[in-house]
C-alpha cells in the first residue's frame, strides 16, 4: 500500500457513508461494487478496525466507523476552507467595505492604512465610521472593527490580536516646571490630575505591583472628560498630569510636548483587535485590511517607534 492509498479509501469510505450502500456509492465514483468493498476492507485492514456492520439486507457504521467519518469529515472542510482562502487571494479587493473603529486610535493610525489601501485597490469603496461605541456587527452590517480591550464577542465572530495598548503617565514641561515631579504613585495624590469619565462620575487609575496585581488610585482635578484628546489637550496646555494612551501621545512625547512619568511604573495592558463576521472564508476585502494592520502594527507597533530627528 502506497502512502496515498489510505487518503484515496477514505473518500471512498466517505461516499459509502454518503450514499448509504456500496452500490450507490459505486455509481457515483464510477467504480464496480466490488472495487469499492475491496477499498473499505483495505482501509479496515490498514486502520486495525472494523467500519462498518455488514448484513445482506443493512450496511450501518460501527463506532469506530462514526468516529472516523466525523473526523475526516472535519479534515475536509478544513481542506475546502483552505483551498477557498487560497483562491480568494487572487481576487483582487473590490465592492464597499464598511469599517468601525474608536475615534482617536482610528483617526490617527487605522485611517491612513485604508487610504493607502484604497488608492492600491481602485475598485475598493470605504465607508468608515468612527465611534468609541461598542456596535453589534450583524445586525449594523458591519464588515470589519477596530476593538480596544477585552473581547467579550460571540462565536460568530472571529479575531486577530494587532497589539497591545498600554497607558502612560505624563504631563507638559510648563506644568512640571510649577508644580514638580511625581516620584511615586502616592504622590499623584498631590496633585492636578486630569481624569477619565463623565456626568460627575470619575474612574480611578490602574497600576500593576512587582507581582503583576493590578492596584488602583483615585486622583482628583479640575478637569474631567470622557474623551481621550481632549484630555490630551488639556495635559499640552499645562492644565496637569494626565494617564493616556501610549498610541495616543507617542508623538508629544517624542517631540518634547509631554514628558513621560514614573516610567519604572507598569500599566495594564489591553488587547487591539481586529473583528470580523465568521463566514466559510475570509473575503478579499476584508483580508487586504486585516494584513495591512497586522503588517503594520504587530512586529513592532509604530508608536513604539523613535521618530527622526
Amino acid at each position: 500500500m502506497t502512502h496515498s492509498d489510505p487518503f484515496r479509501y477514505t473518500v471512498v469510505f466517505l461516499h459509502v457513508v454518503e450514499a448509504g450502500n456500496f452500490t450507490l456509492a459505486a455509481e457515483r465514483l464510477n467504480m464496480s461494487k466490488s472495487g469499492v468493498a475491496k477499498s473499505i476492507s483495505r482501509l479496515e485492514t490498514h486502520l486495525g478496525v472494523r467500519l462498518f456492520n455488514r448484513t445482506t439486507r443493512r450496511l450501518s457504521l460501527t463506532d469506530e466507523g462514526h468516529a472516523y467519518s466525523k473526523g475526516c469529515s472535519r479534515a475536509l472542510a478544513e481542506l475546502e476552507n483552505a483551498q477557498l482562502e487560497i483562491s480568494t487571494r487572487k481576487i483582487v479587493p473590490s465592492g464597499k467595505l464598511r469599517v468601525d473603529m474608536p475615534v482617536a486610535f482610528g483617526k490617527r493610525w487605522v485611517s491612513p492604512i485604508l487610504l493607502d489601501i484604497v488608492e492600491k485597490y481602485p475598485e475598493l469603496e470605504l465607508d468608515v465610521s468612527l465611534t468609541d461605541r461598542r456596535i453589534n456587527l450583524i445586525d449594523d452590517g458591519v464588515d470589519l472593527v477596530i476593538r480596544i480591550g477585552q473581547l467579550n464577542e460571540s462565536a460568530t465572530l472571529v479575531a486577530r490580536p494587532l497589539g497591545i495598548q498600554k497607558s502612560v503617565v505624563c504631563a507638559s514641561p510648563q506644568y512640571l516646571k510649577r508644580f514638580g515631579y511625581p516620584r511615586v504613585i502616592n504622590d499623584l495624590m498631590d496633585h492636578q490630575c486630569i481624569t477619565f469619565g463623565s456626568g460627575g462620575h470619575t474612574l480611578p487609575w490602574y497600576f500593576l505591583d512587582e507581582k503583576g496585581n493590578s492596584q488602583s488610585i483615585s486622583v482628583q482635578g479640575r478637569i474631567n472628560s470622557n474623551h481621550s484628546e481632549t484630555i490630551l489637550n488639556a495635559a499640552l496646555h499645562g492644565h496637569g498630569i494626565a494617564l493616556l494612551s501610549n498610541w495616543l501621545v507617542s508623538d508629544h512625547l517624542q517631540n518634547g510636548q509631554l514628558v513621560r512619568l514614573l516610567p519604572e511604573v507598569q500599566t495594564q495592558g489591553f488587547p487591539i483587535h481586529a473583528v470580523w463576521p465568521q463566514n466559510k472564508y475570509l473575503s478579499p476585502k476584508v483580508r487586504v485590511v486585516v494584513d495591512a494592520l497586522a503588517d503594520s502594527f504587530i512586529s513592532r507597533a509604530p508608536w513604539d517607534e523613535p521618530k527622526n530627528s
